[in-house]
């Protein structure tokens, strides 16, 4: 049996969309990281970025089981020494919402520059518009 070999160039540009409203985050964000690295299609290349472009919608609505709502934490670090930094997820709804999707499927991704090609593929907004309409992404339903 043959293995194909795709590069970038010949990989078919695929746009997917996602509405964060009807998705439990953790389950979408392994899905959106498949479609990222093109492992949902038979012509996935290791070392080649040949996965679709993904839109995601409403992430201020990202829904999410138990009480993680009102515990998960996010961390960073300031750079200064004791400058560790916990944000509960109730704030950076509030402020940030597109970054609780980013994160979550960021963490998902490959640790090289090949999996930041593949996030810069990503784009999360957090109300129901976006401008990608003329790419005319297929809408992912909940299963």
């Amino acid at each position: 049996m043959k293995s194909t070999f795709v590069r970038t160039a010949q990989a078919q540009e695929r746009w997917l969309l996602y509405d964060a409203s009807e998705h439990t985050l953790g389950r979408m964000a392994s899905k959106i990281a498949m479609h990222l690295m093109g492992k949902d299609r038979p012509t996935y290349t290791a070392g080649q970025l040949t996965g679709a472009h993904v839109v995601v919608i409403n992430a201020a609505q990202a829904r999410t089981t138990g009480i993680k709502a009102q515990t998960k934490t996010y961390a960073h670090y300031t750079g200064y020494a004791g400058g560790r930094k916990d944000i509960s997820m109730e704030r950076v709804r509030a402020t940030r919402p597109e970054d609780i999707v980013s994160l979550a499927v960021r963490r998902m991704l490959p640790k090289t520059r090949l999996g930041h090609d593949m996030l810069r593929r990503l784009k999360v907004y957090p109300a129901g518009e976006h401008p990608h309409t003329a790419n005319k992404p297929v809408k992912v339903s909940p299963r």
